[in-house]
Formats: C-alpha cells, sequence, structure tokens
C-alpha cells in the first residue's frame, strides 16, 4: 500500500505583502481539519522514525507520515498542539544554521523574513514528542557543493542537530529537492536512515528509501483536494 508522506512548511496564514510562493503556507485551520480528516479515516500521522517500517515493507498498515521543512516558528506554535490533540507525530527537518535566525536562503525573493525555532525551541518540539530531521546546516544546493562542502552540510548538520536535543537524528531532506547520485552517497555516509526530496508521489514500501517522494500541501489545497491528492494516488500519476 502506498504510503503518503505529506510536505509542509508554513502553517501559518500567508502574510499580505508576500507575492511569491504563497503555497507555503497553509493555514493552521487547515492544518487541523486535515489531521481530523486522516484520524476520521483511520489514518496514523507519523513521523519518518516512526514510519520506518512501513517504508521498508515490513509492516503494513494505514499511516500517513507528516514532514515540515526548514524549522519555522510556527510549526511549535500551530502545528504542535494540533498533531499532540491526534495523538500524531510528525518530522521538523532543521536548518542547523538557521536556528534563532530566519530564511535567509529565500528571503530576498520572497520579501519575507521568516522566525526560527532557536535551539530552546526546537528542544520543546522533540520534547512534545515530535522529531527532529536534517535539512543542511546552510541550505545550499547540494549538487553546487564540493565533497567537502557535502560532509559540513550533511554530516555536520546531524553532529549539530544531535548535540542540540540530545538523541539521534536518522532523517535527512534534500534543500529544494537537489540531489544526484553523489548526494545521494554522502547523505548515507552521514548515517541517515532515510531522505525524503520534492518528488511527487507516494512512498513504495521496499523501495529507495534515499530519494522518497512526497505529498506537497498547499495553502490553496480544500479538504477534499487534500485528501485526494494525499490518499487517492493523484501524485502517484504525476510524479
Amino acid at each position: 500500500m502506498p504510503i503518503p508522506i505529506l510536505m509542509y512548511h508554513n502553517i501559518a496564514p500567508a502574510p499580505r505583502e508576500l507575492k511569491r510562493w504563497r503555497s507555503l503556507y497553509v493555514h493552521p485551520r487547515s492544518f487541523a481539519r486535515q489531521m481530523a480528516l486522516l484520524r476520521r479515516l483511520g489514518y496514523a500521522g507519523l513521523s519518518m522514525g516512526a514510519a520506518m517500517p512501513y517504508l521498508r515493507g515490513e509492516r503494513q498498515g494505514r499511516v500517513a507520515v507528516i514532514t515540515l521543512d526548514d524549522g519555522y516558528v510556527d510549526n511549535l506554535e500551530n502545528a504542535l498542539p494540533v498533531l499532540q490533540r491526534h495523538g500524531f507525530s510528525a518530522t521538523c527537518y532543521a536548518v542547523s544554521g538557521a536556528l534563532g535566525r530566519y530564511n535567509d536562503w529565500d528571503d530576498t525573493k520572497l520579501g519575507v523574513r521568516k522566525p526560527m525555532m532557536d535551539a530552546s525551541q526546537l528542544r520543546a518540539w522533540h520534547a512534545g514528542g515530535m522529531e527532529v530531521g536534517a535539512h543542511t546546516r546552510t541550505h545550499p544546493r547540494l549538487r553546487q557543493c564540493s565533497d567537502a562542502q557535502l560532509r559540513d552540510e550533511i554530516a555536520g548538520n546531524k553532529a549539530e542537530l544531535e548535540e542540540l536535543i540530545g538523541a539521534p537524528v536518522t532523517q535527512f531532506c534534500y534543500p529544494y529537492g537537489d540531489h544526484d547520485d553523489r548526494v545521494v552517497a554522502a547523505t548515507r555516509e552521514a548515517g541517515y536512515a532515510a531522505a525524503t526530496t520534492i518528488q511527487r508521489g507516494r512512498a513504495q514500501p521496499g523501495g529507495d528509501l534515499w530519494r522518497l517522494p512526497r505529498v506537497a500541501v498547499a495553502r490553496s489545497h480544500i479538504l477534499p483536494q487534500f485528501a485526494w491528492r494525499a490518499l487517492t494516488g493523484y501524485e502517484d500519476r504525476r510524479g
């Protein structure tokens, strides 16, 4: 049974001044309705780590994986209470070099500086029963990095986050979805158990764990669209 790995970024109202990529924002009310729908339909919302037995094909069940990219403060403020209410877990992929700062990799393009969780907030996310995943140290395009830069961004990110939360960090997400065989090899060498992309589609159990596709959830998706894209295979056909 294919597994939807849902991809979110900001769980907040889109700022009025934002002109580009408004789809990266999902309103907290929409997020709450989406999680409630999953629960009503009998899905367990899982972090990447908790979903690994299903992704490896060792277990079967009605599961949806919940991932949030970058580590924004609104994930802690608006997503965490909803996830806890439903007994769900989720993975937040953090950019370790941006903790307590903002999205300096795309703020100029967006015209918006989005607050990132600081160290104490990321620890609060983890203490709340959620998973911290890795999203590099500075959010670069990894295919443009030298081998030394790859190690710093991928393995260095893992070491920083593990020291911060005092727990293993086993999940990775490629910034911009940018990866090739060399980047994948560096990710595996760093000791991650799996890595996600921005390729559209649901994950096939027993498939390539270092090139996992995801289902992008956008601001414009009303509840029927969300269910159709995430649960029916629409994204699989587009992937």
